[in-house]
């Protein structure tokens, strides 16, 4: 029996802790005599479906290699490391930004770098046609942890009808040409109704704020990889996040958020409730698939000291488990995946947005993406992205942001307390993980 598919903001939630439940059951899938390679990954049915083509193709060049599927449960992380440290690790792993590092730095996952010194000619073939941000997402402490296969970062879908009946302009299509904070709210307050949104927000409210903060011209911390300090004091970080908490607690043009507690954002924008949604590509079947739904793709708005229009890198890899004893077979499959075959059909499948420029370009992600008019919106996202802090204490700064960010976002405490607060406990955790 499949367990329940993990959502992304449960992901986001619960980052760094691993749980997994098999297509099989666990015990017979990583048993040592099974001679099938072992590839874990976390998926709803019809991402489940897009990723078994890719394993089909690649057993289709790879008579000789079998590969057996294990779905994630509702919790990756935890489950993982106890599985991993009991010996029945996973040959091939699906890895996520946001926790990766805690698995590497327990020295869990393997060293790619190992694999590419073996293989240059597909070494410089990846790197002719990697995204640097995306790739170096998973280079941690000097080894390289996973490829990248798929970008998941955020941006808006707007209603086009909505638009059109307000009156007001429509939003930009490219990255290089963002639109205003202040345009941003004049137009959600134009496309604000008793009965309708202005903007809802389908991802996490915490990193939303951020992202609203990283817009207005400061990373999430400098450097990324292993920050000694995030930018919970810095005032245009701050700023931004104020913004974003304003949107609801002040401008009424957003839902607040005690009442996301009692409703699906997602399902106010499919069913003409709201006007903007930020959310990745992964809400793009629903929206798709959504009765009389007319929406087209925009990007994040800029504040005031921003330098032009990002997105969170948000996207998920592929890792080879160091405990393999497969390793030759799992870096075949982990170079199919994300090599050029793999992102190929990773494009067409339209669940995903690929990572490789040759596959994010190619006919088959525009074919899969008719409808939207601004496909550069998501073609030009990767490179126009930003990432958050890797660090393998993110699991702890993830509780405290929870616990700090909440009386921000319901307006009880300005932005700025988590100067004062938030900042000083990150800084303790990064100094002490």
């Amino acid at each position: 029996m499949v367990a329940k598919p993990v959502g992304r903001r449960t992901l986001l939630r619960g980052a760094g802790v691993l749980g997994a439940a098999a297509l099989a059951p666990w015990p017979s899938a990583c048993a040592p005599d099974d001679d099938a390679l072992t590839f874990f990954f976390a998926a709803n049915p019809e991402e489940a479906d897009a990723r078994m083509r890719i394993v089909e193709a690649f057993e289709r060049q790879h008579p000789d290699i079998k590969v057996r599927t294990l779905l994630s449960g509702p919790d990756p992380m935890q489950q993982m490391s106890t599985f991993c440290a009991g010996g029945k690790c996973p040959d091939v792993l699906m890895a996520w930004e946001f926790s990766y590092a805690g698995l590497a730095d327990r020295g869990v996952l393997l060293d790619l770098n190992i694999m590419l010194a073996r293989d240059p000619a597909f070494a410089a073939e990846l790197k002719r046609d990697s995204i640097g941000s995306l790739y170096q997402t998973f280079t941690f402490d000097g080894g390289q942890y996973a490829f990248p296969e798929q970008w998941s970062g955020n941006f808006l879908y707007y209603n086009k009808e909505h638009f059109a009946e307000a009156g007001v302009p429509k939003p930009p299509g490219q990255w290089d040409r963002p639109w205003s904070f202040a345009e941003f709210l004049d137009t959600a307050k134009a496309l604000t109704r008793v009965t309708r949104w202005g903007f809802v927000d389908t991802w996490v409210a915490s990193y939303s704020a951020g992202l609203f903060g990283m817009n207005n011209g400061v990373p999430w911390s400098d450097p990324r990889m292993n920050p000694s300090h995030l930018n919970f004091d810095n005032d245009a970080f701050l700023d931004g996040v104020q913004f974003y908490a304003d949107l609801s607690n002040k401008h009424k043009v957003a839902p607040t958020a005690s009442e996301t507690q009692s409703m699906s954002t997602m399902d106010l924008f499919s069913s003409g409730k709201a006007a903007m949604a930020l959310g990745g590509h992964w809400r793009y079947q629903t929206f798709d698939r959504a009765e009389g739904l007319d929406f087209d793709v925009t990007v994040l708005p800029t504040g005031p000291h921003g330098h032009g229009a990002k997105s969170n890198i948000g996207t998920t890899g592929l890792a080879i488990a160091a405990s393999s004893d497969r390793k030759q077979q799992a870096w075949e499959f982990v170079k199919f995946a994300a090599g050029p075959v793999g992102q190929a059909i990773i494009g067409e499948t339209s669940l995903f947005v690929p990572v490789l420029r040759s596959a994010i370009n190619s006919t088959g992600f525009a074919d899969a993406h008719r409808r939207i008019g601004n496909l550069a919106v998501l073609t030009g996202g990767p490179a126009h992205s930003e990432g958050l802090p890797v660090s393998p204490a993110w699991e702890k700064i993830n509780a405290l942001m929870d616990r700090n960010f909440g009386p921000v976002l319901r307006g009880s405490r300005p932005a700025t307390s988590l100067a004062g607060g938030l900042s000083h406990e990150v800084d303790e955790v990064l100094r002490n993980p």
